[in-house]
């Protein structure tokens, strides 16, 4: 698909130069790339879950975090191949690279997306549409990948637009034409507007981003809350004031693990083991960047799709190992009747209220006697054997033999 049209200036004298540029079907597009017998057949990255699956496998209903053998019965003649998360972290490294020659105005969101701001470059790059579409010839040419640009006033837009041109397309939204081509699109398109909050707008008759608009802030607010009311009545009229932005670190480190149909059967010290590792990876990271922080966030999903969320806030910002995981392993005990009940199909972590002065622990209090004599001397000691000889030189004890699952790729602090 692609579409394209001639920028041209709204009521307020902005023109639409802000572009929303994602990878389609990240993973698998680099395993088609790389495998050229994968090109046009369906493709799954993952067997026990999906981690991600091509067009071709897509249009049979497989979806991301499916498990394996959903996705294997929906589409019989899927390609299962591994997942290589080196040549998806090279890949990523390389469409940034291009996205930074483009503009030096670039925010990343994760590994295959990123907003741009080309305004101001029309002079010496031309307009927008003639800008992303060189943008998408060079990741095309340079990096094998195919890549979607959407285009608007504001990154809202752009995102929505992006989404509709996919797979491989390029759509302007021109600014005299923003809520023609918005209100007629599902409420699901609205950001934060997930299941359940589409099935409780939809029993009240809104079906439509149009239908939203149509609504009164008050009344929108008595329906889906507060915040949430003044957020979609915001964006019904595509109203968004946020402008792409660089330099901004994380707000929060984080990862997950999706366990699929087996995660049901997880006795709680195989829980825990998941729980281990992904605490390592996060306290890992936080430290590389010279991060701390204070609240553990736990996720759940579940075999029912319902999720679940836990979070604990400590005294103080650390990025101790042994700290952060006490608080994840009360998370998770806290909600072991609810894992119980409901079968547990993906785990996940995120630490937030991020020190963003990048400012060391504090000594006192300590977590533990191991603390208080050196606050994150072994876990430093640790980082250097592995940075130097490998993440698999030292592990737990209680990760031994067991599979740590992927880790995958990350944007660069």
């Amino acid at each position: 698909m692609f579409v394209s049209g001639i920028a041209s200036s709204g009521p307020s004298g902005r023109t639409a130069a802000i572009l929303h540029a994602d990878l389609d079907s990240f993973y698998a597009s680099v395993e088609q790339r790389d495998d050229p017998s994968l090109r046009g057949r369906p493709v799954l990255v993952g067997g026990g879950v999906v981690l991600a699956a091509s067009y071709e496998a897509k249009a049979f209903g497989v979806r991301t975090a499916m498990g394996g053998r959903q996705a294997r019965a929906l589409c019989p003649q899927a390609i299962v191949v591994a997942p290589r998360m080196r040549a998806y972290s090279d890949a990523s490294a390389a469409v940034f690279e291009v996205f930074r020659d483009t503009t030096p105005v670039v925010e990343p969101v994760s590994v295959d997306e990123a907003f741009l701001d080309v305004s101001g470059l029309r002079r010496v790059s031309g307009t927008p549409v003639q800008i992303a579409t060189r943008l998408r010839e060079r990741v095309r040419d340079e990096v094998g990948l195919p890549i979607t640009v959407g285009i608007a006033r504001t990154k809202f837009l752009a995102k929505v637009a992006s989404q509709e041109a996919k797979p491989d397309g390029l759509l302007l939204v021109p600014p005299d034409r923003e809520l023609a081509f918005l209100h007629p699109l599902p409420v699901r398109r609205l950001w934060g507007v997930g299941a359940k909050t589409a099935d409780k707008l939809r029993a009240h008759g809104i079906e439509t981003v149009a239908d939203v608009a149509e609504l009164s802030e008050t009344t929108l607010s008595s329906l889906v809350g507060g915040a949430m009311g003044r957020q979609l009545f915001a964006l019904a009229h595509n109203v968004d004031r946020r402008r792409v932005v660089t330099g901004q670190r994380r707000r929060s480190v984080g990862a997950q693990r999706a366990l699929g149909r087996a995660g049901s059967a997880m006795t709680a010290d195989e829980v825990d083991a998941v729980v281990v590792n992904l605490i390592d990876r996060i306290t890992r990271r936080m430290r590389a960047a010279d991060r701390t922080g204070r609240t553990v966030v736990l996720r759940l999903r579940f075999a029912d799709f319902s999720r679940a969320t836990r979070s604990h806030t400590m005294p103080w910002a650390t990025a101790s190992t042994d700290a952060i995981l006490d608080a994840a392993r009360g998370l998770v005990a806290a909600a072991a009747p609810l894992i119980g009940e409901r079968g547990l199909t993906l785990i996940g972590f995120a630490v937030c209220n991020i020190d963003r002065d990048g400012a060391q622990q504090m000594e006192l209090p300590f977590a533990s006697p191991a603390e208080a004599r050196d606050p994150l001397g072994v876990d430093l000691a640790i980082d250097r054997v592995r940075g130097r000889y490998g993440n698999a030189a030292l592990t737990r004890g209680v990760l031994l033999g067991r599979d740590p699952g992927w880790e995958v790729p990350m944007l660069a602090e």
